[in-house]
């Protein structure tokens, strides 16, 4: 009778073992399958990301912007060769097309890369004002937009009220405020720059160019469509742009500021009081390196390579 009391003893004590057994090996198999599910869920949310990216290219503009859907948009071309090197690491090695180039403005620190990229990749759309310079950049880009135009890039002439529709992602060109196609600008053609707003979900990112205060006035006379997460400040951080009745109608949360060693006093202490009088949290390519943006619509995500 002892004897199977200790046999039933002895075999209840192997039940509870193999129970044990079981159910921490299903926890592990459960645990297992949320990270499983969870990884997949991530993938599947990160196919559907903007990215924004403000390259650091000295003392010049240019951002590389990727939509949900994989089309690849350069914004400005920076002073020199540059940012080839910086298409090189964003851009799979075999890829060598973009779908949409846009020229804010004519000068050599925003067109002069642009005379490699056009040489290099196949480009299906090139923004542009239009406006004559009497420059060597100015001469070369012309020479190889007719080019491209032989090869079937649309060149498009820029004017107010302009939308783009890139998939998930709208561009919207608030200025110049007319088509100034032919129009010669003797000294700079920093007043005739293309102003977009890129629209993604509840996200937007305001591309200024190198706009004076006057040119800021007139947007906001316009009645324009401000409103902006992310600020591309206004000619590098010179003092005659970037006003505080500018910075009151686009109310963002970030400030880029595209800069490099310069003798012109790049971004000036004016600009920087005034983004902090705001309350805008400042960041800058001297400083930060390259600076990516991810947006999934809702929230800005950001990293810099410094």
């Amino acid at each position: 009778m002892r004897h199977k009391n200790v046999q039933d003893n002895g075999i209840e004590e192997i039940k509870k073992v193999r129970k044990k057994i079981f159910l921490y090996s299903a926890a592990i198999l459960l645990a297992l399958n949320i990270f499983c599910w969870n990884e997949v869920f991530v993938l599947v949310l990160g196919e559907n990301v903007l990215k924004v990216y403000f390259l650091d290219v000295g003392q010049g503009d240019a951002a590389f912007i990727e939509t949900p859907q994989h089309h690849q948009i350069l914004i400005d071309g920076g002073p020199d060769s540059t940012v080839l090197s910086k298409l090189q690491d964003l851009m799979p090695a075999k890829d060598m097309s973009l779908d949409l180039i846009i020229l804010t403005h004519p000068e050599k620190d925003h067109i002069a890369g642009f005379l490699d990229v056009l040489q290099r990749y196949k480009v299906d759309y090139i923004l542009w004002t239009g406006v004559v310079r009497d420059t060597p950049e100015y001469n070369q880009w012309v020479k190889l937009l007719k080019e491209e135009q032989a090869d079937d890039t649309q060149i498009i002439i820029s004017q107010s009220g302009q939308e783009i529709i890139v998939g998930d992602v709208t561009i919207d060109t608030l200025y110049p405020l007319e088509n100034l196609e032919g129009r010669k600008m003797e000294k700079t053609s920093n007043d005739s720059c293309i102003v977009s707003r890129l629209v993604f979900g509840n996200n937007s990112f305001l591309f200024t160019g190198d706009i004076d205060s006057q040119a800021e006035k007139e947007l906001v006379n316009q009645g324009s469509d401000l409103s902006s997460n992310v600020l591309k400040v206004a000619h590098h951080g010179s003092k005659y742009s970037t006003s505080e009745l500018f910075l009151e109608n686009v109310g963002p949360e970030i400030a880029v500021i595209e800069v490099g060693k310069n003798s012109y006093g790049h971004p000036t202490p004016e600009v920087l009081q005034r983004l902090d009088k705001f309350g805008i949290k400042v960041l800058r390519t001297d400083t930060d390196g390259d600076i990516e943006m991810v947006s999934d619509g809702n929230t800005i995500n950001v990293k810099n390579t410094r």
